[in-house]
């Protein structure tokens, strides 16, 4: 007897989703509680486990296709997988037996076992970045670029002999490739032409000098590891600095309601973090609150469930201010755009050595970085933006200030 599966409940005020991915087809055997799809909503990507274990059933919604919560997807079948995968699925044409058969163990999106089939490589010899190991576009193309794939064996009793060279490209490789957008990246563009059309966007700047922050952290990041069990980074110093800001200029950390204005007197801070289809930005709830080893652990966790795919719609709703490293990939200065309904967001760059002026007339080489403030011009004024990355530029030059909150 065959058990649906179907769409789970997704969150809060969350009632439908995108099929993104087909983990497991007909055939496939299955453990209960294993993975078998992935379903995209608009802040995350989420798996939908297999209710028992058995073997794959039919399919009943196709890669794109919009979900509402409790729709059927899929059958899950009594039995052991190998006999009814022999009986279900059709024999395979060469080229993708030959991908198939190379480990039966892999499940390859339909993307990836394109590429796979279209270079001929062997999939089980290529090292997966993707969740659990799986293989992404990018272990492909970066093993194909490599050039380690292996020439296919002759076959026994044939003859061998020295290839032929190919013939050479006429006018290049000129491909293209249509891929539909995730739920995630259509309602990230959906927003952020909101925010564009809706608020009053502005940009400050300033840039601070990050000597002080660099040699704490060298000096204590040894001890501070040892005694919380994480790493002591930049961010941390950031988040405090930002929570001190927030409290001395309240409108940053505020948003406009219809004809209102909303005050929070606690600072829930949205930081962005890499995930496999693109930026995440999880909320620390109530940092202001928080230790410095509190808010190294929670930005770690984020990171690390990012990457697992595990963040959920409550780690993400929310937020009063949000602070976007760009520094990360390299970026020197931005114009970073709010995230609605907060007024403000807070960029970091990248820190680099540059000339600087010092109080004596002598110039020196310091440790600078740019930060960049864009905000809501309805609700926060030109002279509280400054002042704000004033705040933020003062306690990181002298980090002492943020354990006596000055």
């Amino acid at each position: 007897m065959a058990t649906e599966v179907t769409v789970p409940v997704l969150g809060e005020s969350i009632t439908e989703a995108t099929l993104g991915e087909w983990l497991k087809q007909p055939g496939d055997a299955v453990a209960a509680d294993e993975p078998i799809a992935s379903l995209e909503t608009d802040k995350v990507a989420l798996e939908v486990p297999a209710p028992e274990a058995g073997v794959m059933g039919a399919h009943k919604v196709e890669v794109g296709d919009t979900v509402e919560v409790g729709a059927v997807i899929a059958t899950i079948e009594a039995g052991s997988g190998a006999a009814a995968a022999a009986k279900a699925a059709p024999a395979p044409a060469k080229s993708e037996a030959k991908a198939d058969e190379s480990d039966a163990s892999i499940t390859l999106s339909p993307s990836v076992r394109r590429l796979v089939l279209e270079h001929g490589v062997d999939p089980s010899q290529i090292t997966g970045t993707g969740k659990d190991g799986r293989l992404t576009k990018a272990d492909v193309e970066q093993y194909v670029k490599s050039g380690a794939q292996q020439a296919p064996k002759a076959e026994t009793g044939a003859a061998t002999s020295a290839p032929a060279p190919a013939a050479p490209s006429q006018g290049g490789n000129r491909n293209e490739e249509r891929v539909r957008m995730t739920r995630l990246r259509q309602t990230v563009a959906r927003r952020l032409k909101e925010a564009q059309d809706t608020a009053a966007l502005l940009t400050t700047f300033n840039d601070v000098d990050m000597t002080a922050v660099m040699e704490t952290r060298s000096k204590y990041k040894d001890l501070f590891a040892k005694k919380h069990d994480v790493k002591l980074g930049f961010m941390g110093f950031f988040v405090k600095a930002a929570c001190m800001a927030l409290k001395d200029v309240p409108s940053v950390n505020a948003q406009i309601d219809g004809e209102e204005i909303v005050y929070h007197d606690y600072a829930d801070i949205s930081v962005a973090v890499s995930a496999p289809n693109g930026l995440v930005v999880p909320v620390i709830r109530n940092a202001e609150a928080m230790s410095f080893a509190d808010v190294e652990n929670t930005i770690g966790d984020f990171g690390k469930r990012a990457k697992d795919g595990t963040l959920t719609m409550a780690d993400m709703q929310g937020g009063t201010f949000t602070i976007s490293n760009g520094g990360v990939f390299g970026s020197l200065m931005s114009t970073p755009i709010i995230n609605p309904p907060q007024s403000a967001v807070l960029g970091l760059h990248r820190i680099e050595q540059r000339p600087v002026v010092m109080p004596d007339g002598s110039i020196e080489a310091r440790p600078m970085m740019y930060l960049a403030l864009s905000y809501d011009h309805r609700l926060i004024d030109g002279r509280e933006a400054v002042t704000f990355l004033v705040r933020i530029k003062e306690a990181i030059e002298d980090p002492a200030r943020l354990l006596i909150d000055l």
